[in-house]
């Protein structure tokens, strides 16, 4: 089981305020912030309280071999909050990926979105559950 990721950012206060945003549409917040001086880059610490799970790091944003961009899915509980989060992802500066919709070659009832965050990463919010 994975207890919490991350990834790196090219423009952190830009990256920190999309994120921010985009994952507090799925009920997310920013729970814990480390400046430079204490963590040798500024850090940012995304979750549900009590703990953060996803985390975001100032330095050269990972470029992948072949093109290929980083990606994170972050499971929800309803396909309203897919939307909601692909919504907010459009406003705060990403750019689309795919829409909202049902993705039947993964499975019956998978319902995703993605965007790109302000490096490019491919972010995911992704439904299981039949409507």
């Amino acid at each position: 089981m994975i207890d919490h990721t991350g990834v790196t950012v090219s423009d952190y206060r830009k990256s920190k305020a999309f994120y921010s945003a985009v994952l507090g549409a799925i009920g997310y917040e920013l729970l814990l912030e480390f400046p430079a001086a204490v963590a040798g880059t500024d850090v940012a610490g995304f979750g549900e309280a009590p703990k953060p799970d996803f985390w975001i790091y100032q330095a050269t944003a990972e470029k992948p071999a072949h093109q290929q961009t980083i990606h994170f899915a972050f499971r929800v509980a309803s396909r309203a909050l897919v939307d909601a989060f692909y919504q907010a992802g459009l406003k705060a500066g990403g750019a689309d990926n795919g829409a909202p919709g049902p993705r039947p070659h993964y499975h019956q009832n998978y319902y995703g979105a993605f965007v790109k965050d302000p490096d490019g990463h491919n972010i995911e919010a992704v439904c299981h559950d039949p409507q």
